[in-house]
């Protein structure tokens, strides 16, 4: 009797080895399957595309020139009026404008400067300003990595100066920056026109 009990012990012990060692054999081919398709449907992936700037409302533009010797780019982008009145209105007076669209202007100075008089360290700032009727306030911020003004700071301002405006009378539908001759960098839209003075320092 005893040997009988010992026999199907035996036997019920083998029975379950083998199902135990089926089971986990199986486990980890199905895993090996799930990494598998997962690193394939990853490999498939397509990346998504970048933003066509072009194409945005307000597309990018670029003003490049030299003044004495220093090499100045401007990085920015170009509203246009669409038979609205800008100054004033769009852009309020009194409060600080990213001067485009977008991501905050850049302005690149590869030598130090004076503007409008008054010394500019070499490098690159965000260019913001704050339009009024009578006079516009033009600011070289040391964040050049801006979207428009939401996180501009006042303290990390490098300079500011004063400028005079003057009225146009021919319509400048899209925002227009450029560097001209004699120093002259000017900022033009609707019928308004700023202009501050550049010089090697």
């Amino acid at each position: 009797m005893m040997k009988k009990i010992r026999y199907f012990a035996i036997q019920l012990f083998a029975v379950l080895t083998v199902s135990l060692l089926s089971f986990a054999c199986g486990s980890s081919e199905q895993a090996e399957n799930t990494n598998t398709t997962e690193s394939t449907s990853m490999a498939n992936e397509t990346p998504k595309e970048e933003e066509d700037k072009s194409k945005r409302p307000s597309p990018p533009a670029k003003a490049e020139g030299k003044v004495d010797d220093v090499s100045i780019v401007i990085d920015y982008s170009q509203p246009a009026t669409k038979g609205r009145t800008i100054f004033g209105d769009v852009v309020p007076y009194g409060e600080i404008w990213r001067t485009g669209a977008n991501e905050a202007t850049t302005i690149t100075f590869d030598k130090d400067v004076l503007i409008e008089g008054q010394k500019l360290v070499a490098g690159t700032y965000s260019l913001f300003t704050i339009p009024n009727e009578k006079e516009w306030t033009i600011i070289f911020n040391k964040n050049p990595k801006l979207w428009g003004a939401f996180e501009y700071k006042q303290e990390e301002d490098a300079l500011r100066v004063n400028v005079k405006p003057s009225k146009e009378t021919d319509l400048t539908e899209r925002f227009t920056i450029a560097v001209e001759e004699g120093g002259m960098i000017t900022l033009k839209w609707e019928n308004t026109k700023v202009t501050f003075k550049v010089t090697k320092a």
